[in-house]
């Protein structure tokens, strides 16, 4: 269970401002078709996590547990780092946008701008760190439903509630904290 919390709660701040929950607002703003987005976020969502909570559990496999302990240490410092940074949307990522409809157009922009994305690497890192690989990506996947969903539609009005530039400090702290603890000699 504890998996599934701090992956749902880590992903939600994280994804706060990030270029997937601007893509939300982009959709819903274009579309205007709550349901179908929210929908192809979702699915989106899962299919990409799944893949990066595999990784992670398959690199447990792979690598010893004193590496593991500082690659997920360090990973996690440069993740508070990267929080940091504000991320944008290139308006090429919605360009086609009726070709798919408005369901396949979001799961393929949303399946691609999660490629490297914070939240995908952070699933890798959770799911590694966790060993439960399932409960990781169910966690990661509501994370993301929490932040996106309500931005489709609300739209820009639950941006303005909370500063962007307080979460992102606060999800930095975080992972820091996380990869401190994750650095720390185990006993």
């Amino acid at each position: 269970m504890e998996a599934f919390l701090v992956s749902t709660g880590i992903v939600a701040l994280a994804e706060m401002g990030d270029k997937t929950q601007l893509l939300a607002l982009i959709l819903a703003a274009r579309f205007r078709k709550p349901w179908p987005i929210v929908l192809g976020i979702f699915v989106a969502t899962v299919i990409n996590h799944t893949i990066a909570g595999a990784i992670g559990a398959w690199l447990t496999s792979v690598v010893g547990p004193d590496m593991l302990r500082w690659v997920l240490g360090g990973s996690f410092i440069a993740m508070a780092a990267w929080m940091l940074v504000p991320d944008t949307v290139d308006d090429e990522e919605t360009s086609d946008a009726p070709r798919f409809g408005v369901f396949g157009t979001t799961v393929v922009a949303f399946f691609l701008a999660e490629m490297g994305d914070k939240t995908q690497i952070a699933t890798v890192m959770l799911a590694a760190q966790y060993q439960a690989w399932i409960w990781v990506v169910a966690g990661t996947t509501t994370g993301m439903m929490l932040a996106d969903a309500p931005v489709v539609w609300l739209g820009d009005k639950i941006t303005k509630l909370v500063p962007i530039r307080v979460v992102h400090v606060v999800s930095a702290a975080i992972f820091a904290v996380l990869g401190v603890v994750a650095l720390w000699p185990q006993s």
